[in-house]
């Protein structure tokens, strides 16, 4: 059966060119497309899979900016340039487009469930998780070239051609390794205290792996499973552990109403507050304020 991604959007001011293109390779779709952009183009997008956002080229006047941040997220500014995005699946993400009147980018959507069957124990469920945003590395972007050419391609090769390129994308976004070559030292200690009193003091945004790998000097690949070996658990789980400690220390307020506390804590709303909330507790937000009140 073909995978068909499930994506949500409302966008305004972009029109679509003749050279939209779309290809299926085992568990991954890739949609080339290229637009038109009105003076201020945006919108909104949220998918049930996760996928790469790839510009290619982009023509603006000198003021040109596209901007691109998650919902309660920090803005990412300059996003026109070409680079390699992966955004996780869920993550609520808005654009915004000014000055600039041509886009040509490249979506590649993936079934996890396929991915997980294909990459086995040596994928991290938690790189799943986390976004990565304007890669630029000249491999990454070499690969994405010849997707393109691909999807556009008038006499398409055979499908293990895309499906290898596509693949091979992914796992150097994720970085993803053979599991014996994934064991890392730990962090030093002045690393990990440095790490965790950034994530405590910043635990209510959105923090981005590039920003905690600069703390401590390494590279996102190499701090991520340094942390983890520190640890025990990811960054973004550690992260997690320091905003559900935030939250319950508002609960114990019994005059704060739910609401507020999502949006005080940096939840995009009560829904996603209280899924969350669910996965790391064991229970809802106002279940464990009833039993703490006892």
């Amino acid at each position: 059966m073909t995978y068909l991604p499930r994506m949500n959007n409302k966008i305004d001011g972009f029109s679509v060119l003749d050279g939209y293109h779309r290809r299926y390779w085992n568990g991954m779709v890739a949609d080339l497309w290229n637009v038109d952009c009105a003076p201020s183009a945006g919108g909104y997008y949220v998918g049930n899979d996760p996928r790469l956002f790839i510009v290619l080229d982009a023509h603006s006047t000198e003021t040109g900016n596209f901007t691109m941040a998650e919902i309660g997220g920090p803005v990412l500014n300059g996003c026109q340039r070409r680079a390699v995005s992966f955004i996780p699946a869920g993550m609520e993400m808005r654009t915004q487009v000014h000055d600039i009147q041509y886009l040509r980018h490249l979506d590649l959507h993936f079934d996890t469930d396929a991915l997980k069957r294909r990459i086995g124990e040596n994928l991290d469920i938690e790189a799943l998780r986390r976004p990565r945003f304007l890669l630029n590395e000249q491999k990454l972007m070499a690969l994405a070239e010849l997707i393109a050419a691909e999807c556009s391609a008038a006499q398409p090769l055979h499908d293990l051609y895309g499906d290898g390129l596509t693949l091979a994308l992914l796992i150097d976004v994720l970085q993803i390794a053979p599991a014996q070559n994934r064991k890392r030292t730990k962090l030093a200690g002045w690393q990990l205290r440095r790490t965790c009193d950034f994530i405590e003091e910043h635990c209510l945004r959105s923090i981005r792996l590039e920003e905690l790998a600069e703390l401590t000097g390494l590279s996102q690949s190499y701090f991520s499973h340094a942390f983890k070996a520190s640890t025990g658990l990811s960054p973004h789980q550690w992260q997690m552990k320091a905003r559900i400690a935030r939250v319950k220390e508002h609960l114990a307020n019994r005059t704060l109403p739910l609401t507020a506390i999502a949006a005080e804590t940096g939840f995009a709303d009560p829904a996603h507050f209280a899924r969350v909330f669910r996965q790391q507790v064991g229970m809802s937000p106002s279940a464990w304020r009833r039993t703490h009140a006892l």
